[in-house]
């Protein structure tokens, strides 16, 4: 497919997807969202790629919020599909059995940061700002952002940004466990993701899936706990797992079979 509102490259294992709206911060228009979806299929749907990197092009802006001219055109019933779907796109990246890390180059804001706080892990740059500022619009976030901030960051905080539409730094991002590492240049950020792909890279596949699968289970299953007694007792049947303690016991690094 030839995408409008995206670039995707393949670094090795890693497929790369950038936002590519610079002049429009990188805002998501409905029209990208539908491209985010057929985008992260690809993650699904390819075996050879065995982890993703999100981020926005040019140095300003993850991504800057949604596109208000279309929200602006909404009707009431209009928005209830809108946020369905873009929570629907989100939840792709969320449950995708391959680590997902956004790269946030820049502004984070709105539907922006909903997206980034989609992915499993979030890198940012020093000059990154994230925030919900749906309230200055007279809207409340609608693609998931007031449930996975108040996961991330707790209620109380949750309730602060969300409420005043403040913006936070990078630095306080980390603080509050929105962020995981902060770098300080553009070309760090992607080394940063990159690193902590090829560690996971050296992972047994399917229990990397699991557990992501799991760990999303505390906030989506009836009962996350037995949730990860299934997929412990899976990993038993799987070869990934007669290597790894194989190797372990011989004393070696082991060397787990790639689809």
């Amino acid at each position: 497919m030839d995408f409008q509102n995206l670039i995707l490259e393949r670094d090795g294992r890693t497929l790369i997807i950038r936002l590519n709206r610079p002049t429009k911060l990188n805002a998501l228009n409905i029209a990208t969202i539908e491209e985010l979806s057929i985008a992260i299929q690809v993650a699904y749907d390819d075996a050879s790629v065995e982890g993703v990197i999100l981020t926005g092009e040019g140095e300003k802006a993850f991504a800057a919020g949604a596109d208000i001219a279309e929200i602006a055109e909404l009707t009431e019933l209009a928005g209830r599909q809108f946020s369905e779907k873009g929570q629907e796109v989100f939840a792709l990246f969320e449950n995708c059995p391959k680590p997902v890390i956004a790269a946030v180059n820049g502004f984070a804001l709105g539907g922006g940061c909903e997206l980034a706080m989609a992915c499993h892990m979030r890198i940012a740059v020093e000059k990154a700002k994230f925030g919900q500022p749906e309230v200055n619009l007279g809207l409340i976030p609608g693609y998931g952002g007031t449930q996975r901030l108040t996961h991330l960051v707790g209620k109380a905080k949750a309730m602060e940004l969300t409420l005043t539409g403040d913006y936070i730094n990078a630095a306080e991002a980390q603080a509050l466990g929105l962020v995981n590492h902060v770098v300080a240049t553009q070309a760090e950020l992607i080394a940063k993701c990159n690193e902590i792909l090829a560690k996971i890279y050296t992972k047994g596949p399917i229990a990397v899936g699991l557990a992501i699968e799991c760990i999303n289970a505390v906030y989506t299953a009836d009962d996350g706990y037995q949730t990860e007694a299934n997929h412990f007792a899976a990993c038993l049947r799987t070869e990934d797992f007669v290597e790894g303690t194989a190797a372990f016991l011989e004393k070696r690094a082991p060397q787990f079979k790639r689809k």
